[in-house]
C-alpha cells in the first residue's frame, strides 16, 4: 500500500476517535444545536477545501491541457483568483438576505444545496467528454458554489451566536469547538478528495466533495428539533418579506438561479471582475472613510481609522497566505519531493497545524492576559506578517536548493514546504482569530453589519491579487525551462513574500502606538 493511502486511512482514524471523544466530553455543557451546526459546518468545509485542493491542478493538467504550459498556468491563476474573490464577496448579500428575508435555516439549507449542486456539476464536467467537458459547464459549477457559499458562509456562525446570551461564559468555548469543526473538515478534505481526484479520477474528487456537502445539509435538515425554534424567517408587521408578489424563499431561489450564469461569466471574464471589485472597494472604503471623517463622536471616528489600517494589512496577509491553493500547489506538484503523497493532499497540513497549535495559543493568550502583557491587536498583526515573511524566506531557500539540484521533479526537499506551512499557520493564529472580534469592537453600532461585510471584502481583494501574483509567476517562467520557472517562483516569493511583507510589517510597527491610542481601550 502506498504512503498516500496510509495517510488517508490514518487521518480518518485519528478524526473518528478524536472528534467523538471531544464532543462527548462537552455534551452536558452546550445546547444540542452546537453539535448540529458543528457537523454541518465540518462537512461544508470538507466540500470547500476538497475542491480547493484540486482546482488549480485540474485547470492546468486537464481543462487547459491543450494550451502552452505558461499560458495554461496564467489562465488557471486568473480563474482561481476571480472565483475566490467572488466567493468571499457573495456573503455580504447572503447575510443581508438571511437577516431581512429568509432566516438562518433556509439560508443554510439553500446555500448548502447549491454548493452540493456545484460540486456535482464539476464532477459531471470532469467525467464527461464532448460538450460537457467544456469550460462553460465547469464555470457554471463554480458559479453554483459561489452562490451557495454566499448564503451558507456568513449565516451558520451567526446562527450559532443566537443560542448564547451576550455574556454567556460558554460562548467562547462554543466557538472554539465550532472552529475545530472547520479545521477537521479542512484536514480531511485534501487527503480524501485530493487522493481520489489525483489517484483515481478528477471526477471522483469533485464527487466526494459534493457528497460531503450533501451530508452537511442532511445533518442540518434532520435535526431541526434541536434548533430550539430559532432561525426562522423574520416577520415585519406579522408578514414575511416579499418581492414583486413572490414570497421571500422562492424569490431567493429564483435569484440564485439567475446569478449562476452571471457569476460563471464573471469567473471566466476576470478583467470585468477586476473592475467590479475595484469599484466595490472604492465605494465601501470611501464610505467608511467619509463616516470616520464626519463622525460626531471623535472616538468612533478614530476607531474606524484603525479598522481601515487593519483592513490593508489583513488583505496583504491573505494575498500571500492564499498562494497555498494556487502557486504553492503548482510548485509542490512539479518540484517538491513529495515522498509518494499527492500534491493536493498537502493542503491538509495547514489545518493539521491549526488543530495542534490552537490549544497552545489559547493557553498562551490566557497566561499573557492574566499577567496583563497580552499584545494588542496591531502587534498581533505585526507578528503574523513577520511569520509570513519568515515562512517565505524558507520556501525561497528551498527553491534555491531545487535550482542547485538541477531544477527537476522532486528537487526541493519536503522539509522546506512543511517549514513554510508551520510558520504561515502560526502567523494565521496570531492574526485571523482576533480579526473578526476586533472588527465588531471597532465598528460604530449603526454600521457594524456593513463594516463586517467590508472585512470579508478584504479577503475577496486578497484572493484576486493572489491570482495576479500567480500570473506574474507564470509570465516569469517559460513553462518549458524548469530553471526559468523556478526562478519565477523565487523572484515573486522573495519580492512579495519577504521584502514587501517585511516593509509593511515595519510600517505597522511604527503605526502601532498611534493605533493603540485611537482604539481607546479596545484590546
Amino acid at each position: 500500500m502506498d504512503f498516500a493511502k496510509w495517510l488517508l486511512i490514518g487521518g480518518w482514524t485519528f478524526v473518528l476517535i478524536w472528534v467523538p471523544a471531544t464532543l462527548y466530553s462537552q455534551r452536558k455543557v452546550h445546547p444540542k444545536a452546537l453539535f448540529v451546526l458543528f457537523f454541518a459546518e465540518m462537512w461544508e468545509r470538507f466540500s470547500f477545501y476538497g475542491m480547493r485542493a484540486l482546482l488549480i491542478l485540474y485547470l492546468t493538467k486537464e481543462l487547459f491541457d491543450k494550451m502552452v504550459a505558461g499560458e495554461a498556468d496564467a489562465r488557471a491563476y486568473g480563474i482561481y483568483g476571480a472565483y475566490n474573490a467572488l466567493l468571499y464577496a457573495a456573503p455580504v448579500i447572503g447575510g443581508m438576505l438571511a437577516d431581512k428575508a429568509i432566516g438562518f435555516r433556509k439560508a443554510i439549507v439553500t446555500g448548502g444545496s447549491f454548493m452540493a449542486l456545484g460540486q456535482f456539476i464539476l464532477a459531471l464536467s470532469a467525467a464527461s467528454t464532448g460538450q460537457l467537458h467544456g469550460e462553460s459547464v465547469f464555470f457554471l459549477g463554480l458559479a453554483a458554489l459561489t452562490v451557495g457559499n454566499g448564503l451558507f458562509k456568513p449565516n451558520i456562525s451567526s446562527f450559532l451566536g443566537t443560542f448564547y446570551d451576550r455574556n454567556d461564559i460558554r460562548k467562547d468555548g462554543a466557538f472554539t469547538l465550532f472552529y475545530m469543526g472547520i479545521n477537521v473538515g479542512a484536514f480531511l478534505a485534501p487527503i480524501t478528495c485530493g487522493y481520489l481526484g489525483e489517484a483515481v479520477h478528477w471526477s471522483y474528487g469533485f464527487l466526494s466533495a459534493g457528497i460531503g456537502m450533501l451530508l452537511g445539509v442532511v445533518v442540518f435538515l434532520f435535526n431541526f428539533k434541536h434548533l430550539e425554534g430559532k432561525g426562522h424567517a423574520p416577520m415585519v408587521d406579522g408578514r414575511q418579506w416579499s418581492f414583486m408578489g413572490l414570497k421571500a424563499f422562492p424569490a431567493t431561489i429564483i435569484g440564485c438561479l439567475i446569478c449562476m450564469p452571471l457569476f460563471g461569466f464573471l469567473i471566466n471574464s476576470e478583467g470585468i471582475t477586476d473592475w467590479l471589485l475595484f469599484g466595490a472597494g472604492i465605494l465601501c472604503l470611501g464610505y467608511l472613510l467619509y463616516t470616520a471623517l464626519t463622525a460626531t463622536d471623535r472616538v468612533e471616528g478614530q476607531r474606524l481609522f484603525v479598522f481601515l489600517i487593519l483592513f490593508f494589512f489583513h488583505m496583504l496577509f491573505w494575498v500571500l497566505f492564499e498562494q497555498a491553493g494556487g502557486s504553492i500547489n503548482i510548485l509542490t506538484d512539479r518540484y517538491v519531493d513529495r515522498m509518494g503523497i499527492k500534491a493536493s493532499m498537502f493542503q491538509s497540513v495547514n489545518a493539521l497545524f491549526i488543530m495542534l497549535l490552537a490549544p497552545v495559543f489559547n493557553w498562551l493568550w490566557r497566561k499573557l492576559a492574566a499577567s496583563k502583557v497580552e499584545p494588542r491587536t496591531p502587534m498581533k498583526f505585526f507578528y503574523g506578517l513577520l511569520l509570513m515573511s519568515v515562512g517565505y524566506s524558507i520556501i525561497v531557500w528551498g527553491v534555491k536548493t531545487g535550482i542547485a539540484a538541477g531544477a527537476g521533479p522532486a528537487s526541493i526537499p519536503l522539509i522546506f514546504l512543511v517549514g513554510m506551512y508551520l510558520l504561515h499557520t502560526t502567523g494565521e493564529l496570531f492574526l485571523s482569530p482576533v480579526g473578526l472580534s476586533v472588527v465588531t469592537k471597532l465598528s460604530p453600532q449603526k454600521v457594524v453589519g456593513f463594516v463586517m461585510g467590508s472585512w470579508f471584502l478584504s479577503i475577496a481583494f486578497a484572493h484576486k491579487i493572489a491570482g495576479k501574483l500567480g500570473q506574474e509567476i507564470a509570465s516569469s517562467g517559460s513553462g518549458h525551462d524548469p530553471v526559468a520557472e523556478l526562478n519565477g517562483f523565487m523572484q515573486v516569493y522573495l519580492h512579495w513574500g519577504v521584502y514587501i511583507v517585511l516593509g509593511c510589517a515595519a510600517i505597522l510597527l511604527l503605526l502601532t502606538p498611534t493605533m493603540k491610542k485611537w482604539m481607546h481601550g479596545i484590546n
